[in-house]
């Protein structure tokens, strides 16, 4: 029987579906066609909700009702690319970006595995050539400091290579952290070009916008709908010195989630899903989660 790492690493990139054995905590068998989803849920009064079973959710697909066939609601690993804006207007901000990127992968779990993406008109790896992902705080630590501002904003490029790049873990819940403070100014990917590479790959989204008043090329809309797009959040914090704060908060909206699996479709089209959340104290509980996706073709 398969156990929750093995199926991740089958599922990685695919889809499949599942068996659930009575007892057992996780799903056995791997069929086809497996849509996971990563929902964090929240009261009316934005705390997080732990301790909800499976009979406590209802996922709809275009509006009809389909029935969860994975739940798991441990804090599994993930892998998480911390994407650091290297344009000349972020000079003044470095200190406290690289000290909120390495509070947020102190913050996670140990067995998380990370990379860096420096980016500014160019897009730079931080980790060495040999290596595509780390859980050491010193190596990342390493990667961070090659922070090095200058020229202009290819946010989308940078996004495009990570989700390449994430496509080389076996982990089946992947990451990107995006630390900026514009929208962008010299990538050949467009913008609806990388919500549609997102909408694929069920890559999750957060992003902290660092903006000043002076900030010519601020766009909080962008960072917004990337992330809101995938099922994740953007965090605008008034001060630089929230920005640590901020980006633990996000690694500990990661480890809070629940995921769920369902059966979806093999039409080639793209679909939307809803999912809802309830329980005896609060009733209807806010869920976030992904918008929908694109099934495979068959």
């Amino acid at each position: 029987m398969l156990r929750w790492p093995l199926m991740c690493a089958l599922l990685a990139g695919g889809a499949g579906t599942v068996a659930q054995e009575p007892g057992v905590d996780q799903p056995i068998r791997v069929n086809i066609n497996l849509i996971v989803l990563h929902a964090a849920v929240l009261d009316p009064s934005g705390r997080y909700v732990s301790g909800l079973e499976k009979q406590d959710f209802s996922v709809s697909i275009d509006g009809r009702p389909r029935p969860i066939t994975v739940f798991q609601k441990d804090d599994a690993p993930v892998t998480a690319g911390i994407l650091v804006d290297n344009s000349a207007s972020m000079l003044p901000k470095g200190s406290e970006v690289l000290a909120a990127a390495l509070a947020f992968a102190r913050a996670g779990n140990p067995q998380d595995e990370m990379f860096v993406v420096h980016f500014s008109d160019q897009i730079r790896l931080g980790l060495p050539p040999d290596r595509r992902f780390t859980g050491s705080i010193s190596q990342l630590e390493a990667a961070l400091s090659q922070f090095i501002p200058a020229g202009a904003t290819a946010l989308y490029d940078a996004v495009a290579q990570s989700l390449g790049h994430l496509r080389a873990s076996p982990l089946e819940r992947k990451i990107l952290l995006i630390i900026s403070d514009g929208g962008d100014n010299s990538s050949r990917t467009s913008f609806a070009e990388i919500l549609d590479l997102l909408q694929r790959s069920g890559v999750v989204v957060y992003a902290v916008g660092l903006y000043d008043d002076a900030d010519r090329d601020r766009n909080p809309r962008v960072l917004t709908e990337l992330a809101e797009l995938t099922g994740g959040k953007a965090f605008f914090p008034a001060e630089r010195k929230d920005v640590s704060k901020v980006c633990v908060d996000i690694a500990r909206d990661i480890r809070v989630q629940y995921t769920l699996g369902i059966e979806g479709m093999e039409d080639g089209q793209y679909h939307r899903i809803e999912v809802t959340a309830h329980d005896s104290r609060n009733g209807a509980l806010e869920v976030r989660t992904r918008t929908g996706f694109f099934a495979p073709k068959r």
